[in-house]
């Protein structure tokens, strides 16, 4: 996962190598602060011990080697501003981009991934483990450049330095190393933990979210309290895991980092006893001892930031890898709709193993409607999956003017299908915009035309702000049969050849209901309708039903017909009529 990583970020070239110079820079600049140190200590010892020196040439000497280091620390500063600066803008492109492509990976998916995966997990994919990734190229990436530099450049110096000295205090590099690669394995394996909990998480606190109402209504509070604080707690304790895993692998090299210290501080004050090394020498590599911490320390961090890359790396390039199931191939070319005939031909459809459709067959054309009716778990929502290609048949074909949808490029499918859910959602905007949302250059008159065709502009103009009046989430300022017609409204504005109603009136009442039929058979002239409702006086106007029963076609005809027929269907209308709920009769 790291090398698609890196791969990913080197589409910055210009970004990465800027900020590998910086870092670069940052690090030689910074291992000349000791050199001068040093050596300004022994100039100011040798003027002092040559007893021909006045206090103003040892002033004006500790002055020069003080300007000197001020300067290089000046400049030091600068491209550690440059490599931060750049640093942070080449994570934040990286980031965006892969946001990018897995928002869009999520757009492309079949629903039956969606039917799969929580929407919590997606979302912490989406957040979370980007975040993850980001903080690897910040602080992983561009500042390995500077913790190379700095431990190789600060070895050779010590070894100019003292030999001895030199392999006394970087004998704990092996050690650091081996520590290093085991706490990365120990971290990645408890970082995919963390992302996973914390996906569940995400998902119980956007279920408790959506189902506020219903919580509310049962007085179920402490029970999702008590759920969300069960896995918030197991974040918690996987959090301080990985905390102990780190401070105790982090605490292993500071440690022996230590030891190198004291060994260089026993061996070189022998040393300089017996004049085999100067005072400025071992301060020099006491400073060089010094820097080697920052790198010690970096190290530690990028083992983190790497570890955590790599299993959110991993979640995120898991889902943009996974092939979709509703694609176009290279021989799908656009749909062109001429008569609008949309034909099932023997399709049988399955939820995973549970079977949803049999054997269904039917046809309908341009100034034809088709009803379909059944009981709950009868197929009907599955065929309304089907139409616009949510979900490929399993067997059979479904096609519009002979060509099968399977053969035609997803995008002109359901550009070519007008479709009105059940349960329509609203996005958080203006009236205006949500009916607007197929066709965004759609003018006011537009707007307007198809609100009085849905029954619902004369509500939306007696808001105060009329169509610029804001929804909220879900568009939860409406009812149930206000969505609904606002999304009849938003539909009718695409002028799509095809048009499926899956059971769009089901919340407005029967006077209304029977106003959008008669509307929509003015309007749909030319148009190839697919109505599927509970309310079967709605459909009396159909020029075929079906009658769904368990997957398979059980009855088919027109209203009279199937009266007549004295089944299903008959059985359905007779139990309505006893309810008093047959409507638009």
């Amino acid at each position: 996962m790291l090398k698609r990583i890196t791969k990913l970020t080197l589409e910055y070239r210009w970004h990465f190598t800027a900020s590998a110079v910086f870092a670069f820079t940052t690090a030689v600049t910074s291992l000349f602060i000791p050199k001068l140190l040093g050596q300004g200590v022994d100039d100011a010892i040798a003027l002092i011990e040559g007893r021909n020196a006045s206090r103003g040439e040892i002033e004006s000497l500790l002055l020069t080697t003080a300007l000197l280091v001020v300067l290089v620390s000046t400049l030091r500063g600068t491209t550690g501003f440059g490599q931060m600066f750049l640093g942070e803008t080449l994570s934040q492109r990286v980031s965006n981009q892969l946001r990018m492509l897995y928002f869009d990976k999520l757009q492309v998916l079949s629903f039956s991934f969606h039917d799969r995966v929580h929407t919590g997990q997606l979302m912490s994919r989406g957040l979370s483990d980007i975040e993850g990734v980001r903080m690897f190229v910040q602080s992983g990436l561009v500042q390995i450049v500077r913790v190379f530099v700095m431990l190789v450049a600060a070895a050779i110096f010590m070894v100019q330095i003292d030999l001895q000295l030199a392999i006394l205090s970087l004998s704990f590099v092996p050690f650091m190393a081996y520590r290093s690669a085991r706490l990365r394995l120990q971290l990645r394996k408890v970082w995919r933990e963390i992302q996973d909990a914390l996906g569940d998480l995400t998902t119980t606190m956007q279920e408790n979210l959506a189902g506020i109402r219903v919580v509310r209504a049962f007085s179920a509070q402490k029970y999702e309290e008590s759920k969300f604080e069960v896995t918030a707690r197991e974040v918690v304790e996987l959090r301080m895991n990985a905390a102990r895993t780190q401070a105790r692998g982090g605490g292993a090299i500071s440690f022996s980092f230590l030891i190198a210290w004291a060994v260089v501080l026993w061996v070189g004050g022998e040393k300089v006893i017996s004049d085999q090394l100067t005072i400025g020498e071992l301060t020099q590599f006491f400073f060089y001892l010094a820097l080697l911490r920052f790198p010690v320390r970096m190290l530690i961090m990028i083992i983190n930031s790497t570890a955590r890359a790599s299993s959110a790396g991993g979640r995120i390039f898991e889902v943009l890898d996974i092939p979709s199931e509703i694609a176009d191939d290279t021989s799908s070319a656009p749909l062109e709709v001429t008569d609008g005939v949309l034909r099932f031909d023997n399709v049988s459809f399955s939820y995973g193993d549970a079977p949803a459709l049999r054997g269904v067959s039917f046809e309908a054309s341009k100034d034809h409607t088709v009803g379909i009716v059944g009981a709950p778990g009868s197929g009907k929502s599955s065929i309304t999956n089907l139409i616009p290609r949510f979900y490929d048949p399993t067997h059979g074909t479904v096609s519009i003017d002979g060509t099968d949808l399977r053969k035609a490029t997803i995008l002109s499918v359901r550009q070519a299908i007008g479709l009105v859910e059940q349960d329509p959602f609203l996005f958080d905007g203006t009236i205006r915009d949500n009916i607007r949302y197929g066709d965004v250059t759609a003018s006011a008159e537009k707007v307007v035309a198809a609100a009085s065709i849905a029954q619902i502009h004369e509500f939306i103009d007696s808001l105060p702000d009329g169509y610029d009046t804001e929804l909220g989430e879900r568009g939860v300022g409406l009812s149930g049969g206000q969505r609904q017609r606002v999304a009849i409204a938003r539909t009718l504005l695409t002028d799509s050849p095809i048009l499926v109603l899956d059971d769009s009136t089901s919340s407005v009442d029967a006077g209304t209901d029977a106003r959008i039929r008669g509307a929509l058979k003015e309007l749909t002239t030319g148009q190839t309708t697919i109505i599927i409702a509970h309310r079967l006086g709605s459909l009396q106007h159909a020029d075929e039903i079906i009658v769904l029963d368990n997957g398979s076609v059980v009855e088919r005809g027109s209203h009279d017909e199937l009266i007549a027929l004295n089944g299903h269907y008959r059985a359905l209308w007779d139990l309505q009529r006893g309810r008093g709920v047959e409507g638009g009769e």
